[in-house]
Order: structure tokens, then sequence, then C-alpha cells
């Protein structure tokens, strides 16, 4: 069995921008049209009117100021309220492909590692462009890296999950490096029009090298160990997919995007977030007053805020445990990886790290490193 250790990280940030100023504008404006066209039905009391958005309510809910995305124009057209992205030919390649390759390339040029070092591509995320065929054989095919590729699917906790299949494939000899790529374009799946979620969400990719210790590069994070967790839960949900049609379902049903119910999840995934970190600590004879840094899945600041003190017995500071938040929005599955990726210069010979994340499923996995 081969030691595994995470080498390097790469990461894509789309081109544009979206303040919380313009969505609350292009927001404000589409709720406006909306309640003028159906203004007798609100005066009736038949239907409710769409609350406005502001600044303020959007950053005391989630502690979101900006994000990136890859288009703009189509979110904040008050009567499209979606990105506009144009049809590519199969004999382009896709999107989520093209951004997948850019993380990799920077996750390799930081590895000084070449294609012919890698293989194999995972491609972990919580919203695939299409059903088939797999985007990470479309990544690996594009990079020139022999061997396997395949996708997974595990929400938010995606790019941990991922990190276990790649961890276990490299220690058991399969392969001497893999690539787990996280090309989350999720501004497609977010309801725009909804006030209560209009904000989460932003588009970003990482990518993460997982191979054998020995062949590393100094300074790399070896993987002492990863611990995965699900439980079923309806609180966050997608119901779009390929049935759909079958069904005779309206794309436009409100199902057809990412819903979820915060309260509830905010309630539930907290404790379970932080006393599965502490199984996971307790099982190497760790406490978290022993971990360096947590990097946190990025969904909410408020969650991380608790997860954060029920740890550590107090509150974190910007060191225990970074936020990238504030810049990004919710990546899904990258976010923990953004937080990693950002901040893990300073961390010493022989200090150990979780990166953590969770979300829908419910899931959960953890992965536990030490500084080489």
């Amino acid at each position: 069995m081969h030691r595994v250790t995470i080498s390097s990280t790469g990461l894509y940030i789309p081109p544009f921008v979206i303040s919380n100023e313009e969505l609350v504008s292009a927001f404000n404006s589409f709720a406006t049209l909306e309640n003028a066209t159906h203004a007798a039905e609100i005066a009736q009391g038949t239907k409710q009117p769409i609350p406005m958005s502001s600044v303020e309510f959007i950053e005391k809910a989630s502690g979101i100021k900006q994000r990136y995305v890859v288009e703009k124009t189509g979110v904040l057209d008050p009567q499209r309220m979606r990105p506009r992205l144009p049809t590519r030919p199969d004999t382009d390649i896709s999107l989520m492909a093209e951004i997948g390759v850019a993380a990799a390339k920077d996750a390799l040029e930081r590895a000084g590692k070449q294609a012919q070092d890698i293989d194999g591509v995972i491609c972990a995320c919580a919203n695939m462009q299409r059903a088939y065929p797999a985007m990470a054989i479309e990544i690996q095919t594009a990079l020139g890296i022999k061997g396997f590729g395949f996708d997974m699917n595990v929400a938010c906790s995606s790019a941990t999950f991922g990190i276990e299949m790649a961890v276990n494939t490299v220690k058991s000899g399969a392969a001497r490096a893999v690539l787990v790529i996280s090309p989350e374009i999720t501004s497609p799946h977010l309801a725009w029009k909804d006030r209560d979620c209009h904000f989460i969400f932003g588009d970003v990719c990482t990518a993460v090298l997982v191979e054998r210790l020995e062949n590393a590069v100094a300074g790399s994070f070896e993987v002492l160990s990863t611990r995965l967790l699900t439980t079923f839960s309806n609180n966050i949900r997608n119901n779009a997919g390929y049935m759909s049609r079958s069904e005779d379902r309206n794309p436009e049903d409100r199902d057809q995007l990412f819903y979820q119910e915060g309260r509830k999840v905010f309630k539930e995934v907290c404790p379970m977030a932080a006393e599965h970190m502490s199984q996971h600590l307790a099982a190497h004879g760790l406490s978290a007053a022993d971990v360096r840094r947590f990097w946190l899945h990025q969904a909410n600041l408020g969650m991380n805020q608790l997860i954060a003190r029920k740890l550590l017995g107090r509150d974190a500071t910007p060191d225990d445990a970074p936020v990238i938040l504030d810049e990004f929005a919710n990546t899904a599955s990258a976010g923990s990886i953004i937080a990693f990726h950002r901040h893990h210069d300073d961390i010493k010979a022989g200090e150990v790290g979780v990166i953590c994340s969770f979300g829908a499923g419910y899931s959960i996995g953890s992965v536990l490193v030490r500084k080489t």
C-alpha cells in the first residue's frame, strides 16, 4: 500500500462578477414587472406579491458579497433571469470540460507534473452538463492523459468524496496519480427569480492532484485518512432529469431548479458536520484543538461559524477556518477546496488540517491531512 498526498490544487475563476448591488437591482426590476403583471390577482388575494430583495438581506442571510459567473447578461436581464449560454456543437469541447482543463493545468503546473504522470481523472461536481459521455473522459483526452476517467455526483460533497476515491486508487497501486476536478457551473440551476435563494451560488472550477507521496513535491499534504457519511434528506433538492420530459413536466416548474428548506438544513447539518469531524479526529487520537486549520464547505457564513464553534468550543478566527464565501458565494463542492487552495501556504511541516464538505443527501466528507 502506498502513502498518498495532495500535492497541489488548481483554480479556474470565471471572467464575470455579479455584485450584490447588481443582483438586487435586477431582481427588484423583475419583481416589479411580475407584480405589475399580476396586480389584479394580488389585489384579490389569490396571489402573493414577490417581495423585494436587498443587499442588507443577502449579506445578513449568507455573508456573500459577490459571485463569479460564466455569463452575467442573462442573469441580470429582468425578463430572463438565467445565464445566456450558446449551444456548442459536439465537435467543440464542452463548457465544463473547458474550465476543468484550465483548473487541471493550474494544478499540474504547481506540482511540476505532466500529462504522462497522471493515470486517472475524476470529474466530481454537483451538476453534470450532460448524462454521457463523461466529462471526465473529455477532460482526460483534452489533457492528453492515458488511463481512465469517470464522473460522480454527491452534490456539495462531490470533491471530498472524489478525493477519497482518488486516495484509495493511488493507495492500492491502481494509479500513480489522479486528478479530482470539480467544474461547478451552478448558475444555470439556480432559481434567480426566488428571493430566498437568488444570491446563493457562483461558478468556479477546482482541481486536486492526488498522488503517491514518494513522487510528490516537498511540502505536500499527506492524506492520513478520509471519512464519508450520507443520510437521506429531502431538504435540499433538484428534480430536473432526463425523465422529466417523459413525465410531461414543465421545465419552468420550481422543483426543476435548486430548492431547499434552509432553516431545516441549518439546524440538522451543523451538528452532523461537527460530530462527523470530531469522530474522524478521535479515530486518530486527535481533537479539534490539535488541528491547525479547518477548510470548510462554503455555503453560509452562519453555518461555518456554528460548526467551528461546536468543534472548538469558541468562536473561530479566520486563521482557524478561513472564509472565501464573501468573494465566491456558494460554489457547491468546490468551496472547501478553494479555501484550502487559498489558505495553506503558511501551514508548517507536521501540522494537521481538515478539509470538510457537507450538503444535499445529506452528505458529509472529510479529509484529514498533514503537511510534509
